[in-house]
């Protein structure tokens, strides 16, 4: 092999990015079984995610069944986690083994705009869908008068467009002055004022926390009385409700599980360049809660384990094969 562009300091082996580019970073050269370890699972972690989150979603907008409000607000969290299997997780691994950006000064600049983004509308999902819960738990007979599928999709338009201004303002200077993002050619690093980290912190874990987490409690107490109340007419509905509040709030707890270490590391350490790796690794971990959320449907819906079936059977293509009942009785 060439080494053109290698040098060697303390037994330390480094490269630079760009060998013909006297302004480029250097980078240390690893062993390259670790590069073959974490690209193949980057890879496999980012096609399974695509993968699930493609069955939610043709699930969701092929059957019939499940065009309810509920589901078109799961169905608009796939869409979030398919953007970050698509995108964010392949290039947020490449960042974990690869310390040097190849993909150009325009896309550094938009790459943390898309990553705020999709997790920040995929936030907006899940306070909307505590709320949503919390209305079918707590008053289930005007719940179909309060929530219904157009007032659903006009929160969820809501919710990403000020997703996207918010996310402008928080990476503002990072946008418009984007030659901060870097030292040296093949550099990417993302800046951001302390007050930013602490309004983010605020606005995307304090906030929602106490809103989505009081509304859970309620949840858990209003359907705790009303198992003592409820005759056996209306009982399966009261189950069926309470298992997808259940359901749905494990979603949310792991979420949070997986954001909490980012805000403790961000607000710790800022955005330091020393600290990159660190950073990144708790950015790895907000994205492989895209993977998470469709094994959480596989593990506690029937309904998604048999369109997931009818999918992969082909048996979409069959005539009237919207209409699939994908809840049968259950003793």
């Amino acid at each position: 092999m060439s080494n053109w562009g290698v040098t060697n300091t303390e037994n330390l082996t480094f490269q630079y990015c760009f060998p013909d580019n006297n302004s480029s970073c250097t980078k240390s050269i690893r062993p390259e079984v670790e590069y073959i370890a974490v690209y193949i699972f980057v890879s496999v972690t980012s096609v399974l995610t695509v993968f699930l989150n493609l069955l939610v979603i043709i699930s969701i907008s092929h059957f019939k069944q499940l065009h309810t409000p509920t589901n078109v607000l799961i169905l608009s969290l796939a869409m979030a986690d398919l953007i970050a299997g698509l995108i964010l997780m392949p290039v947020q691994g490449m960042k974990l083994i690869e310390p040097c950006w190849y993909f150009g000064e325009m896309f550094c600049s938009i790459f943390p705009l898309i990553l705020y983004v999709v997790v920040t509308a995929s936030l907006g999902n899940l306070v909307i869908i505590s709320v949503d819960r919390f209305i079918a738990v707590n008053d289930p007979l005007q719940y179909p008068l309060k929530v219904n599928n157009n007032r659903v999709v006009v929160s969820i338009i809501v919710n990403w467009l000020f997703s996207f201004i918010y996310s402008f303002y928080i990476l503002y200077e990072s946008l418009i002055y984007p030659e901060r993002n870097h030292s040296c050619i093949g550099e990417c690093i993302l800046y951001l004022k302390m007050e930013y980290l602490i309004l983010d912190s605020f606005v995307c874990l304090v906030a929602p926390c106490c809103v989505i987490f009081s509304l859970y409690v309620k949840i858990c107490f209003v359907a705790s009385n009303q198992a003592k109340l409820l005759n056996s007419a209306t009982d399966k509905k009261a189950r069926s409700e309470k298992k997808a509040a259940r359901t749905l709030g494990i979603v949310v707890l792991v979420y949070l599980l997986c954001w909490a270490p980012y805000y403790l590391v961000t607000l710790s350490f800022g955005h330091d360049e020393n600290d990159a790796l660190i950073i990144n690794i708790m950015q790895w971990i907000v994205c492989m809660n895209s993977l998470m959320n469709p094994l959480i449907y596989a593990m506690f819906y029937r309904w998604f384990r048999l369109s997931a079936k009818y999918i992969l059977t082909l048996k979409i293509l069959e005539p009237s094969s919207e209409y699939f009942s994908l809840f049968p009785e259950e003793k």
